[in-house]
């Protein structure tokens, strides 16, 4: 099955991995007690997407808050897809943000400015 569903919580995220869509969806707080543990699992779905499939992918973020290890976890996913995109792969990211919190908005400014992958910033309307 490559599908991926991740129950979020108080401290992680809701994960989902759409493999016929190409679409890996992200949603609420991150802080977990092992990101490392945590995020291997999506590190995992990401890297198998992109060597199993030629298809695009797109990361679809709304997340709040994410700690220094969380932070690390989304960099080393941005990582793969830098290196997708520089093969030629078509990888996209979309990030919505509460308007109410600006720290979200300047995370994923700084985010933003390492990739040359589409990725674009936007207010997050269903708030």
């Amino acid at each position: 099955m490559n599908s991926l569903n991740i129950q979020g919580s108080q401290s992680t995220p809701s994960i989902s991995g759409d493999w016929e869509r190409g679409v890996l969806a992200m949603a609420g707080d991150s802080y977990p007690e092992n990101s490392f543990e945590f995020f291997g699992q999506v590190i995992g779905w990401v890297e198998r997407y992109l060597k199993e499939t030629s298809a695009p992918l797109n990361l679809e973020l709304r997340l709040v808050y994410m700690n220094t290890s969380s932070v690390r976890a989304m960099m080393d996913i941005f990582d793969l897809l830098e290196e997708a995109h520089g093969r030629g792969r078509a990888v996209s990211v979309n990030w919505y943000y509460d308007p109410r919190n600006e720290r979200v908005l300047d995370l994923a400014d700084e985010f933003r400015e390492d990739c040359t992958f589409p990725f674009e910033i936007a207010a997050d309307v269903r708030q």
